[in-house]
Order: C-alpha cells, then structure tokens, then sequence
C-alpha cells in the first residue's frame, strides 16, 4: 500500500512541477511584454517628448529586462553551473555602463524571448507527460460484492478490486475483464488508431478509453505500476539521458567563455569600438548550438511514443540507425504465437468433420494453444460440439475425455501408443512435417481415427517489414527457434531471413547473437520479452515486441513495441537516421551562425541591436527545424473514424 501511495505521489509532485514551470514563465512573459513596452515607447517618444524621456523610458526598459538574465547569470556563476547567458549578460552590463540603454535593452529583450520559446518548448513534451496522468481519472465506480457501486479514490484501489467502467469513460486502471463486451481505444498505450475489441479475459490497460459496453474488470496494477504509469516513467527518464555528442559538448563547454571573452578583447583592443565587442559576446552566445541535440531528441521521442515505440534512452534512439544486423526470435514475434489449424487427415471410414467435431469437443476444457486453435476451426466450420465429461489433460503430451459416450483422446503421437493405441492405421504425417506441421493424433475408444495438422502463421505485416529493413541497409537477418528444423526452414524461408537456428535454448540464442556481434555486426535482437531475456540484454540495442502490460518485456530491453506491428522496426531505423540528420544540421547551423556573426561583429558589419535580433532568429531556426520531426510517422497512423 506505501508502495502505491509512493507512486500516486510521484505523479503529484510531476504534475506541480509542471505546473509552477508554466506559472514561472507565464511571470516571465508579463515581465518581458511590460520592458518590451517600455522599449518600443522609448522609440516613439521622439516624437511628442524629448530626448530625456527617451533615454528614461530606455533606460527603464534595460533594467527591467536585464535583471532577470543578470541574475541568473550570477546564480549559475555561483552554482557553477554554465548557462551560456553569462556572455549575454556582460554584454548587457558593458551597454548599460557606456550609456546604450536602447542596446541594452534590445539585447535583454530578445535573449528572454529566445529563452521563454525553449523553455515553453520543453514545457511542451512535459505537458504531454502530464496529459498522460490525466489520461487516468481520479474516480472509479467500485462493484461491492452485493453487485451495488461505489464512488472512490482510483488512489484506494487495490488489487483483485472490481471495477464499472461505463461507455466514454477512461479505464482507472490495469485489469482483466471479467464481464461484458466493448470496444477500447487503447492508441495511448500501443499507438494503435483502431479500437480494440475485448471480451472476458482480456487485458485492458489504464487511461485507455471504453467506447461501446459496459466492462467490469479486476483490477491488477494501479498507480505507478500500470503499463501508463510505466510508460510516463520511462519517457521522462528518456528525456534526462543524453546521447554522446550531448556529453562532449558538456565536456567543452568549460573552455567556450573564456576564448569567447578574449575574441571580445581582442576585438576591442583592435577596433577601440566596444560595440563590436559586445556585438560578438551578444552573437556569440551558443543557444543554436546548445538547443540544437535535445530539441531533436525531444520532437524524436515525442514521434516514437504516439506510435507506441517506447525508448527508454536518447542513446538506444541515436543506436538504432546505425543496426547492421537483426536477430529475430520466431514464437510471438515473426509468428503470432497462436496455432492454426491448416490440415486434416482422418483415418479411412471416418469424415473429416467427424474427426474435428470429435478433437474440439474433448478439447472444451483445455486451455492450450492447440485447444484454442480447435474451438475456432470448428466455429468457423459451424460444428455443434458435445458436452465432454470425465476429462483429464496430461500437460505436454494430450488430453482425454467422454464425449457421446466415447473416450476422446487427442494428443502427440507417445501418448496414444501409451494407452495401446495404434497409429500405424492413418498416413504417416512425418512426410507432412517437413512443410513445417505440429500433428495431433485423435483416438475414439482406442482406434486411431486420424490427425489433424497445425501451424503457428506468420505476421501478415513480417515480409514487408524485413524487406523494408533490408532497403534501408540491414545487411543480415537472423531467426532463432526452439521449434523443429522443418519448421524453422519453412518459416525463414517465406520471410527471407539469410540464416536460421532450430532447437535454440536460451543459452544458446545469448551464443548465436555473442557470434554476430563478433563478426563486426551492430545487432539488434527482437523478441517478445519472455523467454529472450538474455538474448535481448547480450544485443547492442534489444526490441522487445507487444510489450503492452509486460513487464518482462519493458524491463528486459532498451526499446519496447508496445505492439505486435514489426513495421514500426523499419520506421525506427529511418526516424534515429532523420533525427541524426536534423542534430548534424542543427550543429552546422550553430556553429556556422558564431564563426559568421563574430566575424561579421569584427569588422563592424553587425550592429549591437541587430545581433540582439540575429540571436533571437538562430534559435527559433534550430526549434523549427527540430520540429518537423514531431510528424514523423503520421503515414503510420490511418485517420479512421470510431464510434462512440
């Protein structure tokens, strides 16, 4: 319960922190508008006063717009923490001391504005967090035992509570429905625009949106420990990494003022103007330069999280484009994990619809995969199946039961010659196997009456996805399986994978990818998080897939689908090499718009005022720049319309 309590807070305290940054520049835009009025009075009062008001109004507006930057100039300064503004600062303490009051102003009012713009665009991916909180409302509709409601505290809920969730209303937290049918928009947690439909059983997750029934769900994550709470944790620790170009800026960033501050010098004792000295330190203060990695990072991060890619550092991100090689693991990720049925093979005498209506009615009671795959087959085959009695399931091997009188038994080919069956009467289907077939035998009262074949299908979405990966340069795909030969070969073979490995443990995955590594291959291993925990910790860069309520496999990799789509793989690779593009760019631009602007200041081609302006204008060109990436991925995300 403390535990809970803790992550409710947490979210609090985000939530406030938020809230007094946007109170705080909110403050500073008043304060900024009111000396930008002092400001442009000091140019118009020429007009109807004299010089004196100018200079008072002028004068007015420098210390009300100086202040702040020098200020904070000073803090940093104590705390040893460079913010780059210093040089703005003693800029604008040179004009106030030699009487520009109007510079002075000019350069204050234009480094605020340049400031509030980067901070509102921070406060922007922040305010995303916070709608990710309030995603989860405040309220739930608890079910008592006696089946009546009551209002409380989505913080008092605890696990193994019910809960009512109405149509148009947001899920309070992660469950299992336990009664009624709907419909859900859960494109908060997987990205997905299309709603997906849930019956008993299934999971929801908190924040998602209920659009058509009434769901009463068992609670089993609340607070900080559901997959939302999860994701607005990750992300926010995402945003506090940095990718190694970002380290080495800090490394020299120490050694930026001092030169920047002889450039000054220099220029000064040359010239004897000190407007170009102070026109370089003005144009020389890096914010392009600075802004030019994290507002791409941020706009990246942003464009990933809508489609349900969950990065958990800025460096996995800058990685990924850089993959060589990829290492799939088959089950649950090239494979939907779920058995199909795709042929049957009764003995002579017997029908084939006989044999179905006989497998999937002992299989009622069972919740293998196989059992699944039956019920379905014979729903779509229109089979009314018997009630089953006395059944018994021997895990690994089969299943036995009374159906219309008859013992039922179905299993793997060991369990029935283990009760005296004799299999030898049906076609043998090893011949079958090699195009990849699992086989079921099926037994009525002894008497093998045939065997049905099944298949785990490969994603629809699999071909498109590697060859789109192969056309952006991943050289080498590998698939590991523990399944059979055959149907490993089968499955590489329709997906296009250049090696493959059967009867894999995970030992040996971990071996297989350690080998890749070794050959020169930047290796990303893909798998669904479960039983490719090694294997994804020992790749460079680990994608875990459906991880959505999985806290397998959010924890166990660097980057979490919080879907099945494996076409959001080709899409990563293409946004870490945009997002690498728009840094080198930002970079350029950056250093470019210094080398130009202090040399354009030398030779007294840049007016301190103009400076003011063309520092104002580098950063907005860095902000807008990194913001076309915010829209990566929109092909991605049909528009479709749901209904309510």
């Amino acid at each position: 319960m403390g535990h809970k309590v803790l992550n409710v807070t947490k979210n609090e305290i985000e939530s406030q922190h938020i809230h007094h940054q946007q109170v705080g520049v909110s403050f500073a835009m008043m304060g900024t508008l009111l000396g930008g009025t002092f400001l442009i009075c000091s140019f118009i009062s020429p007009i109807f006063y004299g010089a004196e008001v100018k200079q008072l109004l002028a004068m007015m507006a420098a210390v009300l717009l100086g202040l702040p930057v020098i200020i904070h100039a000073i803090k940093g300064a104590l705390q040893k923490h460079m913010h780059m503004d210093e040089l703005v600062a003693l800029a604008i303490i040179a004009a106030f001391a030699t009487g520009d009051y109007t510079a002075a102003a000019v350069v204050s009012f234009f480094l605020l504005l340049s400031e509030i713009i980067e901070t509102r665009t921070a406060l922007g991916a922040r305010a995303a967090i916070e709608s990710l909180i309030k995603l989860t409302p405040t309220q739930a509709a608890l079910v008592n035992s006696d089946g009546s409601e009551k209002q409380i505290n989505v913080s008092a809920l605890s696990q193994g509570d019910i809960i009512r969730v109405r149509p148009g209303d947001n899920v309070a937290a992660d469950g299992e429905i336990v009664k009624g049918l709907s419909s859900i928009n859960e494109a908060t947690i997987t990205g997905e625009s299309l709603p997906a439909d849930k019956v008993p059983g299934m999971q929801v997750f908190a924040g998602t949106s209920n659009l058509t029934g009434v769901l009463d769900i068992k609670v089993t994550r609340v607070g900080g420990e559901t997959t939302l709470g999860k994701v607005q944790s990750l992300i926010l620790q995402a945003e506090h990494t940095k990718i190694p170009i970002m380290r080495i800026i800090d490394r020299y960033v120490k050694w930026y003022i001092p030169t920047i501050l002889m450039i000054s010098a220099i220029i000064w004792f040359f010239t004897k103007d000190v407007n170009r000295a102070i026109g370089a330190l003005v144009v020389s203060c890096p914010c392009a330069l600075i802004l030019a990695t994290p507002t791409a990072m941020v706009a990246a991060l942003s464009a990933s999280a809508r489609l349900g890619i969950l990065i958990k550092k800025v460096a996995d991100l800058e990685l990924a484009g850089r993959i060589t090689a990829m290492v799939f693991d088959k089950t649950g990720t090239i494979t939907t994990g779920q058995l199909y049925v795709t042929k049957l093979t009764p003995a002579d005498g017997v029908k084939a619809a006989e044999l179905l209506r006989a497998a999937a009615s002992a299989e009622q009671m069972s919740k293998h995969p196989a059992a699944r795959a039956l019920q379905l087959v014979a729903r779509e085959a229109n089979l009314v199946l018997s009630s089953a009695e006395e059944f018994s399931e021997t895990l690994g091997k089969g299943v036995e039961a009374i159906v219309d009188g008859a013992k039922i038994a179905v299993g793997r080919e060991m369990f029935l010659q283990e009760s005296g069956t004799d299999t030898s009467v049906v076609a043998d289907p090893k011949l079958q196997e090699e195009q990849g077939f699992s086989t079921l035998y099926v037994a009525c009262d002894g008497k093998c009456i045939g065997w049905i074949g099944m298949q785990d299908k490969t994603r629809p979405e699999a071909r498109q996805a590697i060859d789109e990966l192969g056309e952006v340069g991943i050289k080498r795909f590998t698939m590991l399986t523990g399944d059979r030969e055959e149907v490993a070969k089968r499955v590489a073979a329709e997906m296009g994978c250049t090696e493959v490995k059967a009867h894999c443990l995970p030992q040996d995955k971990l071996a297989v990818v350690e080998q890749i590594k070794g050959d020169g291959h930047i290796v990303a291993v893909v798998g669904d998080g479960i039983n490719d925990a090694p294997a994804l910790a020992s790749g460079d860069l680990g994608i875990a897939m459906g991880a959505a309520g999985s806290d397998v496999a959010i924890n166990s990799a660097s980057i979490a689908l919080m879907n099945n789509d494996l076409k959001k793989l080709p899409f990563l690779i293409k946004l870490s090499r945009k997002t690498r593009r728009v840094i080198n760019q930002n970079l350029l631009f950056g250093i470019l718009f210094i080398i130009l602007g202090v040399s354009a200041s030398a030779i007294g081609w840049l007016p301190l005022i103009y400076a003011a302006v063309l520092h104002f204008v580098g950063s907005l060109v860095v902000v807008f720049n990194s913001a076309r990436l915010v829209r990566c991925g929109e092909e991605l995300t049909p528009h479709s319309e749901t209904a309510v």
